[in-house]
């Protein structure tokens, strides 16, 4: 409908019903398709105008396409609900598929595809497979869709009468690209539910596949080339060939055939000499982070793809290193998928760009991004020694910045950094027991008591500190209660004094009465291996 059909949406009047069935009987084309349009809107707007059903199909009877393709669109919404009546338009539809004109041969078989009703799907059938051998490649296009909603319909109907195979042939035989393209998409479609059984790919139809994919229209191009991913090529000419057919499509508009040529080229990057590998590799990487500056639903599947890469092969992303920086008004998920790639390309070249970067994340509002920014600090200072002192001080800063999320996961951070550099950076123990009273995450509290009891000989008021532990033992989550008990002991057997002794006694009595039977034998373990020698104890503890 044009926007001067307007008017057909206005409110209806009462008993126009009738008025609108007198108007289907009269003789006048032109006042039949002014009521179809009304009735049209009228079951836009969700007025039930299914009582029509029967005046609207003696009309179907008609030379006027644009009066029949209303029509069909009216048979289309009320079949399902007027099943019976249905069986009524069957024998227009049939002489329809005949008609001399391919657009309304189109038409015929397209629509009653579209009717989802079993008892139209049988003779569906005959005119189905008329067009599916038609001279018109229009007509071909639409049957071998409405083949794949008729399997939708009913599998065992589609199998039976052989569609299937006849969708094979036509595959392998069709020189129309788009008719061949839409053969494709609909047995795509069908093999999801066929076990994934593809149609059998060989190098004469992978190359005419490559052949035809520039003139395919861009939904048919994702469709071939899924098909060209499933095909293995057999030698490093083959698959030169068809690199060389598909990469031209990494630069196309449309970000799921870029996607889609991504797919090809890594299937059969392998076999292609190192220079060309080289270049494709270049090519693909550059289209991807391309496609970072489309819609957002795009730029989460570049980013997914790009972080499979990363994981799967040798891809250069490195000099795109800015393209993956977050912006303050990206989605929570496109920030997570960024920063998943930013860690994994860092360098020793760039990690102290990257870190800078991540320094600015611990200032955003989402909590499981700047614990997961805090967490990529960590990982660059153990990853790369030349950036662990600039990594510290940033994690320093943090902890002083007494945000409480920020703080915890700092502290974890900070006790891996400790053990990956020993004597290096026990100095920084005082400052991240300082914060001891913002801990309140059983990570970060097992992290502190860990440190306390590692380097106990370092700390001057390690016992102090585990006494006040010890005060919240029973409360603890059975990890932290693990963690005090071996901190404990361990802060005994390196200062040995009396209380040192009295928190670990406390703290076994504690435990060997706990529900939890993991805390109940290390408190029975380290009773035993306490009332043995202190010094084989400070050994096999250490």
């Amino acid at each position: 409908m044009t926007s001067g059909d307007a008017r057909f949406f206005q409110t209806q009047r009462k008993g126009e019903i009738a008025e609108w069935r007198a108007e289907l009987k009269r003789i006048d084309l032109g006042v039949q398709k002014q009521t179809i349009k009304k009735v049209i809107a009228a079951m836009t707007v969700g007025k039930d105008v299914s009582c029509l059903f029967p005046d609207i199909v003696q009309c179907m009877q008609t030379p006027n396409l644009e009066l029949k393709k209303l029509i069909y669109l009216y048979l289309i919404n009320y079949a399902k609900s007027e099943p019976e009546l249905a069986i009524l338009a069957v024998n227009t539809f049939i002489k329809d598929a005949q008609d001399s004109n391919p657009l309304i041969r189109a038409l015929a078989v397209r629509t009653m595809g579209c009717i989802r009703v079993h008892r139209i799907t049988e003779y569906l059938c005959d005119p189905l497979q008329l067009a599916l051998t038609d001279s018109d490649p229009y007509v071909r296009k639409t049957a071998v869709i409405c083949v794949a909603k008729l399997f939708d319909i009913d599998e065992d109907l589609v199998e039976s009468r052989g569609f299937v195979d006849i969708l094979e042939e036509l595959i392998h035989n069709e020189q129309n690209p788009t008719v061949l393209s839409n053969a494709i998409a609909a047995f795509s479609e069908i093999s999801r539910s066929r076990s994934g059984r593809i149609f059998n790919l060989d190098a004469t139809l992978t190359k005419r596949l490559c052949e035809v994919l520039t003139q395919c229209t861009e939904w048919g191009q994702v469709y071939v080339l899924d098909a060209l991913a499933e095909y293995s090529a057999c030698d490093s000419v083959e698959a030169s060939n068809i690199v060389e057919r598909v990469s031209a499509h990494l630069q196309h508009s449309n970000g799921a055939v870029v996607l889609a040529s991504v797919k090809v080229l890594m299937k059969n990057i392998q076999l292609i000499s190192e220079s060309a590998r080289a270049l494709v590799k270049m090519q693909i990487s550059s289209s991807l982070v391309t496609l970072l500056g489309a819609e957002l639903e795009v730029q989460f599947i570049a980013l997914q793809t790009i972080s499979w890469l990363l994981e799967t092969s040798q891809l250069e992303f490195q000099r795109h290193l800015q393209v993956f920086y977050c912006r303050y008004n990206d989605p929570s998920y496109i920030k997570h998928a960024k920063l998943k790639i930013l860690i994994s390309i860092v360098s020793s070249e760039n990690v102290l760009q990257v870190l800078n970067e991540l320094r600015e994340y611990s200032s955003e509002v989402d909590f499981d991004f700047v614990r997961q920014s805090v967490r990529a600090i960590g990982r660059c200072a153990i990853q790369f020694s030349e950036a662990a002192d600039q990594s510290v001080t940033i994690l320093l800063d943090l902890i002083g910045s007494n945000v409480n999320y920020i703080v915890q996961e700092a502290i974890v951070v900070m006790k891996d950094i400790i053990r990956s550099y020993p004597n290096q950076f026990e100095h920084t123990i005082p400052s991240l027991c300082a914060a001891l009273s913002s801990l309140d995450q059983p990570e970060a509290k097992s992290a502190l008591i860990w440190l306390v009891g590692e380097y106990a000989s370092r700390i001057e008021n390690a016992t102090t500190l585990m006494e006040t532990f010890c005060e919240t033992f029973c409360d603890e989550p059975d990890s932290v209660q693990l963690q005090q008990l071996t901190s404990a002991v361990k802060t005994f057997l390196k200062q040995k004094d009396s209380r040192s002794q009295n928190v670990v006694q406390r703290l076994l009595r504690k435990s060997s009465c706990s529900e939890n039977p993991d805390v109940r034998d290390r408190a029975f373990m380290y009773w035993r291996l306490l009332s043995g020698d202190l010094e084989s104890a400070h050994t096999i503890v250490s």
